[in-house]
């Protein structure tokens, strides 16, 4: 081991996956041994559960969606025939059943903030957060479907600005419930005084804002990280902004490591401007691996996924909207795009692609194409070594095939990590942010810590 690699910090990493048939890659359910068909059985769950804290994963990182993509009032067969997160299922249900069979497995679920009170969800969450003894992270999401809206009683997804004018309510909800409905020592389970807890060290909260009124007070007493660790995967600059006031962890899908030093750099000089640490944040590059014991064997690996990749999959799932809710056809310039979801990742593949005109067709190969990593496990670990030096922290490592990806992973790559310096050898005690952070509650700097102690009454003028 290389000097320089024993001093290198180990990268976090996270299974990117969904309670779904096809998640990223599709037309990959179709291989003969990909176990993702069987996602309503538990145990394909519970299985890779436990394959990925014995590889000493940081977390399982579920995603979701409440709803189609595309138009919502054209035909979705194709959406129905790939198997394209439809069908799928609740991964925030699923988590309490992970729980319990996990010790040290961080858990994530995606929820959007129209598909759930924000009483209801903090509740939801903090008694996931006990379950599992403090290892629960939420994908705050505000949705990129028309139909995904509908499916809640709106006409159509909230103007993209608005949503995140939205996003900053539900936040603040619920982290006044999180922090500060419960002081601290409020529980006491007195027996002999015959007090479960004190009622002068729980209050009602009384929010009143545009879209909620909350009185509290939280049902649930503080559990061990009181807020969950948030993530966030918003690219546009409204989602950056968003990002830099809010998130702990920042999900990239970035084209290179240049374009994302730049999102990196851009996020952390915004949460300097919000009153954060940059350090506060920890940002996340999703990517998929090809794995060979030589480069002929990658090669031939890759050539078999390709065979069975979708590439009508990977369309649809990019499918942009008009403002009148109509897909944009493939070959739309970028530049001609006035669209309500998907933004930041128009003005990225915009970015990425200088040697000719971008088109809405290179969203849906870029997702094909890029951020996927082909070689040795010797060349993979020197890949990711790229990507830490642009100022990468972990990766989101998302799947072909389930479990078969992740095992292979865990087997051929994260031992030459290891070696490096890469990757955890063993779990830190305690909490999900606790083993990210060194902590197991929200900084002074986040903007939920101002909520501790905000409810109590104040101290009588003498």
């Amino acid at each position: 081991m290389s000097t320089q690699h024993a001093r290198r910090t180990p990268l976090h990493f996270n299974a990117f996956v969904m309670n779904t048939t096809s998640h990223i890659h599709h037309g990959q359910w179709r291989r003969p041994d990909a176990g993702q068909t069987e996602f309503t059985d538990l145990n394909t769950w519970v299985d890779l559960a436990r394959t990925l804290e014995a590889a000493k994963f940081d977390a399982m990182f579920f995603a979701d969606v409440v709803g189609l993509y595309g138009d919502a009032d054209a035909d979705y067969s194709v959406y129905v025939n790939e198997g394209l997160q439809i069908p799928s299922n609740d991964p925030t249900v699923l988590l309490g059943a992970l729980s319990v069979v996990t010790e040290h497995l961080g858990l994530a679920t995606t929820s959007n903030v129209f598909q759930s009170h924000p009483f209801q969800f903090a509740r939801q969450i903090s008694t996931l957060d006990h379950l599992s003894h403090g290892r629960i992270a939420w994908n705050i999401v505000t949705g990129t479907q028309d139909n995904g809206s509908r499916n809640f009683g709106l006409p159509r997804l909230t103007d993209h600005t608005e949503r995140y004018a939205w996003a900053d309510e539900y936040v603040d909800v619920a982290y006044k419930l999180w922090e500060g409905s419960w002081d601290e020592g409020a529980v006491l389970k007195d027996r002999a005084g015959s007090r479960y807890s004190d009622p002068a060290r729980v209050h009602k909260i009384r929010h009143e804002g545009p879209r909620y009124s909350v009185e509290g007070p939280h049902l649930p007493p503080p559990s061990p990280q009181r807020t969950p660790v948030l993530f966030q995967a918003g690219s546009s600059a409204s989602g950056r902004d968003f990002a830099a006031r809010n998130a702990e962890a920042v999900f990239l899908t970035a084209a290179d490591p240049g374009i994302a030093r730049q999102q990196i750099d851009d996020t952390r000089r915004r949460a300097v401007e919000a009153g954060r640490a940059p350090e506060d944040i920890k940002f996340f590059q999703g990517l998929s691996f090809i794995i060979g014991d030589t480069e002929q064997e990658a090669q031939r690996k890759l050539a078999e996924a390709e065979e069975y990749a979708s590439i009508e999959g990977y369309l649809a799932h990019s499918a942009l909207v008009d403002p009148d809710g109509r897909v944009y056809p493939p070959q739309t310039p970028l530049k001609n795009l006035k669209t309500n979801t998907q933004r930041g990742a128009a003005e990225w593949a915009a970015r990425a692609i200088t040697d000719r005109e971008p088109v809405v067709a290179d969203i849906g190969w870029r997702g094909h194409r890029n951020n996927r990593v082909v070689g040795t496990p010797e060349q993979i670990a020197d890949r990711l070594e790229e990507w830490q030096a642009a100022g990468v922290d972990g990766v989101n490592v998302i799947n072909w095939v389930i479990p078969g990806s992740f095992e292979e992973f865990a087997q051929k790559v994260l031992p030459v990590l290891r070696e490096r310096g890469l990757a955890q050898r063993e779990y830190a005690p305690g909490t999900l942010r606790q083993k990210l952070f060194g902590r197991d509650r929200l900084p002074e700097t986040h903007p939920g810590a101002q909520y501790r102690g905000a409810f109590a009454p104040a101290p009588a003028v003498v």
